[in-house]
């Protein structure tokens, strides 16, 4: 790695505002070689995007660069836009965090990545098409020739990406930027896409810059790391200086941060240690859901065709006790977040029950049911989204007081409301802000404020720490430790990374396709998964150790998750399974115990 690509001397970026210049990079030098694989991490603000952002030319209309960055032996930095035209796209790509937003959703995929093709090198429409076919057979998407006639929409997360990463390529550039490209991705898809990038820079000589937060991503791809806070470069390096010699102080908090699968973490507050809670337990049970069913009725494709049914939820029961936290596990459309509404009683249910201390809350009239939601209270996944932007923060924590205790004065509700927000870590000033003068941290710690503040017995997190930092994922998770110890809380916690889900909960459940596969303790499910989802879910999580990723065997899952309109017969998880038999094709499999571990496979116990 000798040749030097692409050289950054003295780049410094900033915005113009009303309140002055925000200086968003400062002073940063780096270099890059052909074929190398540098990361850039560090914390939201710190830089990362804006500096790859000013090397492409697209900073925002207010901002400007001033530096060297030297492509190929020519200055970016001052080029006009139609000579920056024929390097982007052509020698330098780049691929974006969210394909959704990048992706236009009314013009059709082949038709989109042809106009890198025509653009950058005069070919014929036919012969772009057929070279994008390739390109998408490249990335690994099936039946590549009928997905260029669909538009984004149509396809999955993983696919849109994998979508992407085929348009950065058609032109095989020098140098590949991708900011963030498996943030919003499962575990499972983000391992498929690492592996397609490590393939792809084997195949095409691409020199690539990887920014993200994830540390465990960057152990398993990365050449170099740049670590990047307050828009200075802090501390660089060979991947095994910055993870086993970190000099400067950040990079190891950085690294503390991240949860660790191959670490033994730490059990929360010790409420139970028994499998699932039943009814001859001599605890009270707190939430009992037997045979939830959420199903819905969906159009079909034709004016004249009948409709489908999305069994989103369909026959999951479990037990909850005071005191205990339950991680809810599985890819995006497993049901997660639909199982959470359900028992909210915020989409109508189909079939099943659901009892809150006994009390059945599918024959509750509307007013009881109301005072029952006082016991239990939701954490959103996006902490900007479920805010009101209108509101003071004051107003916004105080709102359920005013649902369900009408009767409080203000003076009372200026009190509570200051007291917690003081409990979850901000300050009695921030009590006339609003959300936008917030972070992404600080703003979840809001929320939290919000559905504590009228002392529920459950609290249901739906990926309340996927949109953070890793820093702030540790502070969110032990804030809700620690307030589950002081309020003697019950919690549901929905996510993907099941690296979190270890060290939160007591057990763990495992859902695909609207079914639960797997309910075990925590120990006893990461130690001895029993279902072969549970097993490919773990052995596809990244872990920050270099070396242990180099020598790991990533067997992780092949495909998408089947559409929900049409699972497969028998057990839904076959078609993606590598022991299965015809008997998975015949019988659909139910929860039966094996050890400690309830688990719907008919191998359970013989792989």
């Amino acid at each position: 790695m000798t040749d030097t690509l692409l050289r950054i001397a003295d780049l410094n970026v900033s915005f113009s505002t009303n309140d002055g210049d925000v200086h968003a990079v400062k002073n940063l030098n780096f270099e890059v070689s052909a074929k190398e694989t540098l990361g850039i991490v560090g914390e939201s603000g710190s830089g990362k995007s804006q500096t790859v952002l000013a090397l492409m030319g697209l900073l925002a209309d207010n901002g400007r660069a001033q530096g060297s960055s030297i492509f190929e032996g020519r200055e970016l930095l001052g080029l006009p836009t139609s000579e920056l035209n024929q390097i982007r796209g052509s020698r330098i790509s780049m691929i974006f965090q969210d394909p959704m937003t990048s992706l236009n959703p009314f013009i059709k995929i082949g038709r989109q990545m042809s106009f890198v093709l025509t653009g950058h090198q005069g070919l014929s429409r036919r012969d772009a098409l057929r070279q994008c076919k390739q390109m998408l057979d490249a990335v690994h998407i099936p039946e590549a020739q009928r997905r260029l006639d669909m538009y984004p929409h149509e396809l999955s997360g993983g696919m849109r990406q994998r979508v992407m990463i085929a348009s950065a390529l058609l032109c095989q550039p020098a140098l590949l930027i991708a900011d963030e490209p498996t943030t919003a991705l499962d575990v499972t898809v983000q391992a498929q896409i690492l592996q397609l990038m490590r393939e792809l820079r084997e195949e095409f000589d691409t020199a690539i810059i990887l920014i993200t937060h994830d540390l465990g991503v960057v152990a398993g791809l990365c050449d170099r790391v740049m670590v990047m806070r307050n828009g200075e470069c802090r501390e660089s390096g060979s991947i095994d200086q910055i993870f086993y010699q970190p000099q400067d102080e950040y990079t190891r908090e950085l690294l503390a941060a991240v949860p660790r699968l191959d670490f033994e973490q730490p059990q929360p507050q010790d409420t139970t240690q028994m499998p699932v809670p039943t009814k001859k337990d001599d605890r009270v049970i707190l939430l009992q859901v037997d045979s939830l069913q959420v199903f819905f009725d969906i159009p079909g494709p034709g004016i004249f065709s009948a409709s489908q049914t999305l069994k989103a939820v369909d026959g999951v029961s479990f037990g909850l006790v005071p005191g205990e936290t339950l991680g809810v596990v599985g890819e995006s459309g497993c049901g997660k977040s639909t199982l959470a509404r359900g028992i909210l009683r915020l989409v109508n249910v189909t079939g099943g029950r659901v009892c809150m201390l006994g009390n059945d809350l599918g024959v509750m009239s509307d007013a009881a049911l109301k005072a029952a939601r006082s016991d239990m209270q939701i954490i959103f996944q996006d902490p900007f989204a479920s805010l009101n932007p209108r509101m003071t923060v004051r107003d916004i924590v105080a709102e359920p007081l005013q649902t369900h205790q009408p009767g409080m004065g203000s003076d009372a509700v200026f009190g509570k409301v200051a007291a917690m927000l003081e409990r979850v870590g901000l300050e009695r000033a921030h009590m006339n802000r609003y959300p936008h003068e917030f972070s992404g941290g600080q703003c979840q710690r809001i929320g939290i404020a919000r559905a504590l503040i009228v002392e529920p017995r459950l609290i249901l997190c739906d990926e309340p720490v996927s949109a953070l930092d890793v820093s702030i994922q540790g502070q969110i998770v032990e804030l809700l430790i620690e307030l589950q110890a002081s309020f003697d809380l019950s919690l549901i916690f929905i996510a993907h990374d099941l690296a979190v889900v270890q060290h939160i909960s007591h057990r763990v459940m495992v859902m695909y396709l609207g079914r639960v596969v797997e309910v075990a303790d925590k120990h006893a499910l990461y130690t001895n998964p029993q279902h072969p989802y549970t097993r490919a879910l773990i052995e596809a999580v990244p872990i920050p150790d270099p070396q242990l990723e180099r020598r790991r065997l990533n067997r992780g899952l092949e495909g998408d998750i089947p559409s929900p309109l049409n699972p497969p017969s028998g057990c839904a998880f076959r078609t993606r399974c590598r022991y299965a038999k015809d008997r998975c094709a015949r019988e659909r499999p139910q929860l039966r115990m094996s050890g400690e571990t309830a688990v719907a496979c008919h191998m359970a116990g013989e792989i």
